[in-house]
């Protein structure tokens, strides 16, 4: 760990973590859609958010369980049996926020409606998601938009069911609900409009389906480029820095893009249109910036080019 995620990283992850917490809170505040009654709820409930980053403060012991040379088959059924063991105990007794549903060395994080919780294991907080020592607008652009989008979850379509200690509350105003479905039923329009494979354009994405991956990938994006800003505003000898001709929006973008290189089976994308929550790469990529004005501004589009959406056709949700 201390190679890999030593201290001073970690210290550098809680910044960005903070950062973009904060610009969440202001985007809540500043919601014109919402009524103060709902942003009171919601805000109390970003104030018990628990962010969790690299690994346990505690460690799980697993004293008791015989891990045995040569013995694989006996070893995972010792393992699952001392798991099941260990998940029965805890009946009758307090959640604990604290413990961790992945390992540090999972690339990918995680919310948790339950509990409240945002979760970032010490793989995915690795390059190109992550440069302990690099550029403040790679970083926001990586690391900062998946920060983004774990807390966004918190406000998804599943996850705004769950009040900030965990349980089913309906803590929305019936106005707000439904000016909150407006925008996701827009969401889903976009979605459901990509064709993934262009031998089979009768195959869309499914944006029902999508929908709170897609809510929090929108509203992840857009508060780790809030927080970009505000990080640039408390270090202005940054600001304006061009690194090989691209300016911080640029480098920004860029690397959300480069975060979702991929590639995909065929048969594999058509399965997947049909059972994975989350939309294909290609679509991660784009949907979010094209509705972003600051994205059209980075790169100078014009209206009519292909990642620039007409004002009434753009998405914002938080």
């Amino acid at each position: 760990m201390a190679k890999y995620f030593p201290p001073e990283a970690k210290a550098r992850a809680k910044v960005l973590v903070h950062n973009v917490r904060e610009a969440l809170k202001q985007r809540i505040e500043n919601l014109d859609w919402m009524s103060e009654a709902t942003k009171k709820k919601a805000l109390e409930k970003w104030a018990k958010f628990l962010p969790k980053i690299g690994y346990p403060d505690k460690w799980r012991s697993w004293e008791g369980l015989d891990v045995t040379k040569g013995d694989f088959y006996a070893n995972m059924e010792r393992a699952q049996k001392f798991n099941y063991d260990y998940d029965i105990a805890k009946i009758g007794k307090p959640t604990d926020r604290y413990e961790w549903g992945m390992t540090p060395q999972t690339v990918n994080a995680y919310y948790s409606p339950t509990t409240n919780t945002i979760n970032f294991p010490a793989a995915i907080l690795q390059p190109p998601f992550f440069y302990a020592h690099g550029d403040d607008a790679i970083n926001y652009g990586g690391i900062g938009a998946v920060i983004g989008h774990e807390s966004s979850h918190g406000f998804d379509d599943q996850g705004s069911q769950y009040d900030g200690d965990g349980n089913l509350d309906n803590w929305w105003t019936e106005a707000d609900r439904k000016a909150f479905d407006a925008r996701t039923e827009k969401l889903v329009q976009q979605f459901d409009a990509y064709v993934p494979l262009k031998d089979h354009p009768d195959l869309h994405v499914n944006g029902k389906l999508t929908l709170g991956e897609n809510i929090a990938d929108l509203g992840g994006l857009n508060i780790a480029y809030d927080a970009l800003q505000t990080a640039l505003k408390n270090h202005p000898a940054e600001a304006g820095k061009k690194i090989d001709g691209y300016t911080e929006d640029q480098r920004f973008f860029m690397n959300w893009a480069r975060v979702w290189r991929g590639e995909i089976r065929e048969k594999a994308q058509m399965v997947y249109l049909n059972a994975d929550p989350h939309s294909p790469m290609q679509f991660r990529a784009i949907g979010p910036p094209s509705n972003m004005p600051a994205f059209a501004k980075a790169f100078q589009c014009k209206p009519g080019d292909a990642m620039v959406r007409p004002a009434d056709k753009r998405v914002k949700i938080w």
